[in-house]
């Protein structure tokens, strides 16, 4: 029992030396209502909120797991944060100047950039590995990483994002979308604009696109629903999933679907002409209009009424 009491004060002072240490910057700017927030950070999570006065305020957080305060403070020698007003416009950059001596030490450095930003504003993101969140809002939002998921709420405004390898999802947008991912899945709520989706391996699923759509994956599912009369034509293709189209009763397209690995079905009236064809259907509805393209090589085509 005594060589137990002995050596536990030891353990303690270990586990205290090592444990996670963390240190705040932060900084807060009066704006006007329409400026721009631009973030270039070469790692780091980005988190957007909104809120009802007209100031930016910046929280960037660097936390160090199994490291102490003067372990953190000689890693953060080596980065370049610079957090400025021009204008109505902020900017936050956080660059590493050069490979330093730390090595593993970098793979254990969190940062974390927590902005809030008056609820009319626009935000230029990008970030070499982490995530990216907004909040509802009134303007623009491109947002680019390297790696992690794309969050977005309610935002008036055209929304651009671009991930290498997470999920993207958008709660509602009245502008256009181009959302892209190398590896993740998209799901967007109600879209008042045009749609440009892609993604190498995930499903793509929109509940309500007021636009023109052009969506493809090489890895899931399409479901996608169509509210008002398209103008253009709206082409959806996937690799390795089905396709379903919900239309309002009222729109007029032409139909040009094609599976090569399930049925086409539609909920609608068609007059076809030619060859009628269980993997195929080409048809007008409601005398027909812009072009629908649809086309799978792993699954059935459903065309439904909303």
């Amino acid at each position: 029992m005594r060589r137990i009491m002995l050596l536990t004060p030891v353990f303690a002072f270990v586990i205290g030396v090592y444990a996670q240490t963390e240190k705040q910057v932060q900084k807060n700017f009066a704006v006007q209502p329409g400026g721009l927030l631009t973030v270039e950070a070469d790692r780091g999570s980005i988190e957007i909120k909104t809120g009802t006065d007209n100031t930016v305020d910046v929280d960037v957080t660097f936390r160090l797991r199994a490291g102490t305060d003067e372990r953190l403070e000689r890693l953060l020698a080596e980065y370049d944060l610079d957090i400025r007003q021009s204008g109505k416009d902020v900017i936050v950059t956080l660059d590493r100047k050069g490979s330093g001596g730390w090595g593993r030490a970098h793979d254990r450095l969190n940062v974390k950039f927590r902005i809030r930003v008056p609820s009319e504003y626009n935000v230029d993101l990008r970030t070499s590995g982490g995530g990216i969140s907004v909040e509802d809002l009134r303007g623009f939002v491109d947002a680019k990483t390297s790696g992690g998921s794309l969050k977005f709420g309610n935002i008036t405004g055209p929304v651009k994002g671009h991930t290498s390898g997470g999920s993207i999802s958008v709660a509602g947008c009245q502008g256009n979308v181009d959302v892209r991912t190398s590896g993740g899945s998209l799901s967007l709520g109600k879209v008042e604009g045009t749609l440009n989706a892609r993604t190498s391996g995930g499903s793509i699923t929109v509940d309500e696109i007021a636009g023109d759509v052009d969506a493809r994956t090489s890895g899931g599912s399409i479901t996608v629903s169509l509210s008002k009369q398209p103008k253009t034509g709206c082409s959806l293709a996937t690799s390795g999933g089905g396709i379903t189209v919900h239309l309002a009763e009222n729109i007029g397209v032409t139909v040009d679907a094609r599976t090569s690995g399930g049925g086409v079905s539609t909920d609608f009236p068609v007059t076809v002409q030619g060859n009628i064809s269980k993997n195929s259907l080409n048809a007008e509805i409601n005398g027909g209009g812009p072009r629908l393209h649809l086309r799978t090589s792993g699954g059935s085509i459903r065309i439904r009424k909303m």
